[in-house]
């Protein structure tokens, strides 16, 4: 069953990498969205308003949200493991490949770099609308490469490293809660008038699941750093954009210049990597948000960057796969 359960891990990130998400294909994180949303409606009305009213309505949230999510996948697996075990194997595999992020994360930000290579700024700035939560109207060219290479560094914890370690370790309902966790975070844990107290259980749960994923990202990319150096140097000549010294000097400086403990921390090994600034000054909801730097200005940010962030998120992603790989050949 431990075999069974990792060729579902192997599957699944598989599927992602070849298939991503078909527009057409029902997706359960759309399901959990459009749950939080029904949720957020019924607690506001049932709680009073005001800064204890909405805290409390912001944990039953938390609390509705994991415990139906928990039922349902629960329900679901164990349905299909009652069929057979290679039928849970299935449901398992499918439950992986749709939670993990890393094709569309790539497809998505690759629109941005592609509306470049067409000197289309506006396309550009169009895409990374699309995968950023600030505003984008006001962006510079060095502005929106900037907001696409921090998502890439990001979400290569959130949306990857740290889905695949909740399916390792707690299979199709981890990482079913997981993503739920960070879905409700992506809409509700935004520090503005509408969710400062009743997102506030929601992102801190985040912050607490993402805690020990985001570091192990960070290990795991700065590993990536040197790699990407390495073949750069292998096929080119030209000055290396790559520095894996610079990724660690930098996520150890500046890790921590961030409000969430956990979002600095692959940004600081991707600007570093990339030598390049990160962060800085951003605009959400029409309110600018001051915010300080991340890395240091040893070249200035290009959007070939962004293909460069695209290539080092792939190196970590395959370096947390290669222990999933051996120990499954290992089992054999």
């Amino acid at each position: 069953m431990i075999r069974l359960h990792l060729l579902a891990v192997l599957t699944g990130c598989f599927l992602d990498c070849c298939l991503g998400d078909p527009r057409w294909l029902w997706h359960p994180v759309c399901a959990i969205g459009d749950l939080i949303s029904r949720l957020e409606k019924q607690l506001r009305n049932w709680f009073p308003e005001g800064e204890k009213g909405e805290l409390a309505a912001g944990r039953w949230l938390v609390i509705l949200v994991l415990f139906i999510t928990a039922i349902v996948s629960r329900g679901v697996l164990t349905l299909a493991f009652i069929v057979s075990p290679y039928a849970g194997f299935l449901v398992e595999s499918l439950m992986c490949y749709q939670m993990m992020a890393w094709r569309s994360l790539k497809k998505e930000s690759m629109k941005v770099y592609k509306g470049f290579l067409k000197q289309d700024v506006e396309e550009a700035r169009q895409a990374v609308s699309m995968i950023v939560g600030r505003d984008t109207k006001l962006l510079s060219d060095k502005g929106i490469a900037k907001a696409a290479i921090e998502t890439i560094a990001e979400n290569t914890s959130d949306g990857i490293i740290a889905p695949l370690l909740s399916m390792i370790f707690f299979g199709g309902i981890g990482i079913c809660l997981y993503k739920a966790v960070n879905t409700m975070d992506s809409m509700v844990g935004y520090k503005n008038d509408r969710y400062l107290w009743f997102g506030r259980a929601a992102a801190k749960l985040d912050d607490f699941c993402n805690f020990i994923p985001a570091r192990v990202s960070a290990g795991l990319m700065m590993a990536a750093g040197y790699i990407c150096q390495f073949f750069y140097q292998l096929r080119s000549s030209g000055k290396n954009p790559y520095s894996g010294a610079m990724g660690v000097k930098i996520f150890l400086r500046d890790r921590f210049c961030h409000k969430s403990p956990n979002s600095a921390q692959t940004e600081a090994v991707c600007g570093g990597v990339l030598q390049i600034e990160l962060a800085g000054d951003a605009w959400y909801f029409g309110t600018l948000h001051e915010k300080p730097t991340i890395g240091d200005p040893v070249r200035p940010v290009e959007y070939d960057d962004i293909k460069r962030a695209v290539h080092l998120m792939t190196v970590t992603y395959i370096l947390a796969l290669l222990p999933v790989f051996i120990l499954f050949f290992a089992m054999g």
